[in-house]
C-alpha cells in the first residue's frame, strides 16, 4: 500500500476556518496564513491553532486547501479506498432503483469529486471502458491504487486517464493522456438505456460524452411533439430523445461538425429520421430563426459553461439572457423550453432571474414545469454550490 505524505500543518485565515466551518470543502490561497512547501495531505489550524481537521493542500495552486473530513484521523490511503468503495457502492444502489435508469445505462458517473469525498477526481463508465480524470495533486501518487480497486470491482476492459484538463497545470501536474489498465479502443459504445451513442473518449468533451444530462433528456421529451429545435446539441441528447418520444421535425444545432455527423449516425443506429443538421453559431441561428418568423414546439437549450471564472459572471448573464429571450420569442403557444446553465458560478436563483427578465423582454408568459439538476450519478454536496453546477429549468409557454 502507498505510503502517505503527510506535511505539516495549514494554518488558515479567520474567512478561510469560516468556510470551511460552514461546510464548503475549499480554501483559496489568499485565506491560508502558512502552508507547507509541497503538495500532499495536512492537518488544518484556525488562526488559533485550533484543529478543523485533515485536507489536501497545495502551496502554489489557487485552491490551496481541499478538506476531506473534519476530525483529528490523518488521511491514508486506505481512507482514500474506502471513500471510492463507497461511491462504488453508491452507484450500484442507484442502479437497482428503477427511477434512476441506471439499470440499462452502460454510461454514468462512478467518482464525483469532492461531492464523493475524493477532490479533484472523477471517474465515469462509458461503456466496457472506465475514463479518470484527476485535478488534485495529492490524489495523484494514489492512482494506482485506485485503478486497481475499479479493476478488481468492475471488471472493465480497460482504464483510460483523461489527464489533459488545463486545471493540472494549477497543480503542478503533467497534461497527458494515458491508458493505466487493460485497452481502450478508439470509440466505444455507450447507452443511456434508451438509445445508444458511440463515445471517443480520447476526444469528447469531458471524458468522451456527457452525462448529466441524462434524466433531463427523458424529462424534455415527455413533451415531444410538432417540431423541435435543440441548441448546441453537441452529438444530439436531447434533439434524438425528442425524435423518439414523437416529435415530428427536429433541428439540431452545433458549432462543431464531427458532433453533427456523431448524431446523424446515432440517428441510423437508433432507427430514428434523420434530423435537420445546422452547423452554426447558436446565437446567430436563434436571431436568424426568429427574423424567419420560425416557430417550435419544444426547444432545448444546453449551453456550454459560460461562466467558467467568477469574473465572467457579468457577461455570461448577458449571454444566457440573450439566448433564452430569442428562444422564448421562437416557442408556440404551448410549447416548452428546456433551459439549462452548467455554470458552476451561476446559482439557481440567478438562473432564475435571467430566465424571468428574458421573458419579460421577449413579452413571454411562461409557467415553470420543473426545475431539477444533475443525474444522482453526479451527487450534489450541500454546502458545496459548485457541485450543483448543473440548473436545467422547464419552462411552457401558455
Amino acid at each position: 500500500m502507498q505510503r502517505v505524505t503527510h506535511e505539516a500543518p495549514v494554518t488558515v485565515a479567520a474567512r478561510g476556518a469560516a468556510r470551511l466551518t460552514a461546510g464548503h470543502p475549499w480554501v483559496y490561497r489568499s485565506d491560508v496564513q502558512r502552508l507547507p512547501a509541497h503538495p500532499g495531505f495536512a492537518p488544518v489550524l484556525d488562526p488559533a491553532g485550533r484543529p478543523l481537521g485533515w485536507a489536501a493542500v497545495h502551496p502554489t495552486s489557487q485552491i490551496a486547501v481541499r478538506l476531506l473530513h473534519r476530525h483529528d484521523e490523518p488521511v491514508t490511503e486506505a481512507l482514500l479506498l474506502a471513500r471510492l468503495a463507497a461511491a462504488l457502492d453508491w452507484r450500484a444502489a442507484l442502479a437497482r432503483d428503477p427511477e434512476t435508469h441506471m439499470g440499462g445505462a452502460s454510461g454514468y458517473r462512478l467518482v464525483h469529486a469532492e461531492a464523493d469525498g475524493l477532490p479533484g477526481l472523477v471517474v465515469d463508465r462509458l461503456g466496457p471502458v472506465l475514463v479518470l480524470q484527476n485535478g488534485c495533486a495529492a490524489l495523484e501518487p494514489h492512482l494506482e491504487a485506485f485503478v486497481t480497486m475499479l479493476a478488481e470491482r468492475l471488471a472493465p476492459e480497460g482504464v483510460l486517464g483523461r489527464l489533459d484538463a488545463r486545471v493540472r497545470e494549477r497543480e503542478g501536474l503533467p497534461r497527458e493522456q494515458r491508458v493505466l489498465a487493460g485497452s481502450v479502443p478508439e470509440e466505444v459504445e455507450v447507452s443511456d438505456g434508451l438509445l445508444t451513442w458511440t463515445a471517443r473518449p480520447r476526444e469528447g468533451q469531458k471524458t468522451g460524452g456527457f452525462l448529466d444530462q441524462r434524466l433531463n433528456h427523458r424529462r424534455l421529451a415527455r413533451f415531444a411533439r410538432g417540431a423541435a429545435l435543440d441548441v448546441f446539441a453537441y452529438q444530439g441528447g436531447f434533439g434524438l430523445h425528442l425524435l423518439r418520444a414523437g416529435a415530428s421535425s427536429v433541428e439540431l444545432v452545433d458549432s462543431s461538425a464531427a458532433a453533427l455527423a456523431a448524431a446523424e449516425r446515432a440517428a441510423a443506429a437508433n432507427g430514428l429520421p434523420t434530423p435537420r443538421l445546422t452547423r452554426a453559431d447558436a446565437f446567430a441561428r436563434l436571431r436568424e430563426l426568429d427574423r424567419a418568423g420560425a416557430r417550435f414546439d419544444v426547444i432545448a437549450l444546453d449551453p456550454p459553461a459560460l461562466a467558467k471564472r467568477a469574473r465572467d459572471l457579468p457577461r455570461a448573464l448577458a449571454g444566457y439572457k440573450e439566448l433564452n429571450l430569442r428562444a422564448m420569442r421562437l416557442l408556440r403557444p404551448g410549447g416548452v423550453l428546456g433551459s439549462a446553465s452548467c455554470s458552476a458560478h451561476l446559482q439557481e436563483a440567478e438562473f432564475l432571474n435571467v430566465l424571468a427578465d428574458a421573458a419579460a423582454d421577449a413579452g413571454r408568459t411562461l409557467h415553470v414545469l420543473g426545475r431539477f439538476g444533475a443525474a444522482p450519478d453526479h451527487p450534489e454536496r450541500l454546502g458545496f454550490p459548485e457541485s450543483a453546477y448543473l440548473k436545467f429549468v422547464l419552462l411552457r409557454a401558455p
